[in-house]
């Protein structure tokens, strides 16, 4: 993994592009997050207490899903980055239990950073900035902060498994960028080169989906599966 203060998003001006268009950019966005609030809903709802981990939180979105539910639960978001924190911060104001640490990846695996369990953790779009013995050695310190019977999902991109399915992949990505821009009447050219900005940006370390299937499974994790799909856009993960 690129060390953070060199990578994209140790720059604010990144970071607010990403946010201001995450929802044209980004293939059912809205969706993810529903799907993220309904396995959660169902999968940890007869637990009185919860403790959940958001990491690489970004702005704080998927906490703020899950807060909505009503049920009692303290969140725990982390990120690398001190403007993603900020805007965590400011969209989580009216919510009790949060606290936000700023730590990277790296600070992650290599120390002891969290000092208490959780229920569930999740990540969305933030692990596949890491190589793949990275993401090996992060599921394996997710699932030891896990509690028995927790869970861990990922929401993020994947690399298609030959170079024909990838091909389609950005070409079905693209496609829907266009369809999202003409619902929402956006004639602007942005997105009409994410494909090269996605390919180009060497903060982008996408592994095979079966890679991480089995990595998850060496880690620990049972009931090990992938919930959504679309194109390169996955939703996985497992419990301890």
């Amino acid at each position: 993994m690129t060390e953070f203060k060199k990578s994209n998003w140790a720059s604010a001006e990144f970071s607010q592009e990403y946010v201001y268009n995450a929802d044209i950019c980004i293939v059912e966005r809205r969706r993810s997050h529903s799907i993220v609030k309904s396995f959660y809903k169902h999968f940890l709802k007869d637990k009185p207490q919860r403790r959940i981990l958001d990491l690489g939180c970004g702005d704080g979105v998927i906490t703020e899903e899950l807060l909505k539910t009503g049920d009692y639960l303290s969140a725990t978001l982390v990120d690398g980055s001190t403007d993603m924190l900020e805007k965590a911060k400011k969209r989580l104001k009216g919510f009790r239990d949060v606290c936000f640490i700023r730590a990277s990846f790296q600070e992650i695996i290599a120390g002891n950073i969290l000092r208490e369990h959780f229920d569930f953790i999740v990540s969305s779009l933030s692990i596949h900035h890491l190589t793949m013995e990275e993401k090996k050695s992060l599921y394996q310190k997710m699932y030891s902060y896990l509690n028995y019977d927790g869970y861990f999902l990922n929401v993020d991109v994947i690399l298609a498994p030959t170079e024909s399915i990838e091909q389609w992949y950005m070409s079905l990505w693209q496609e829907w960028i266009a369809e999202r821009k003409a619902l929402l009447g956006i004639e602007s050219s942005y997105g009409d080169d994410i494909m090269c900005r996605y390919k180009d940006n060497k903060d982008n370390k996408p592994d095979t989906l079966d890679n991480q299937i089995n990595a998850l499974k060496r880690a620990g994790f049972k009931e090990v599966d992938c919930y959504y799909k679309y194109g390169i856009f996955t939703i996985f993960g497992g419990k301890k």
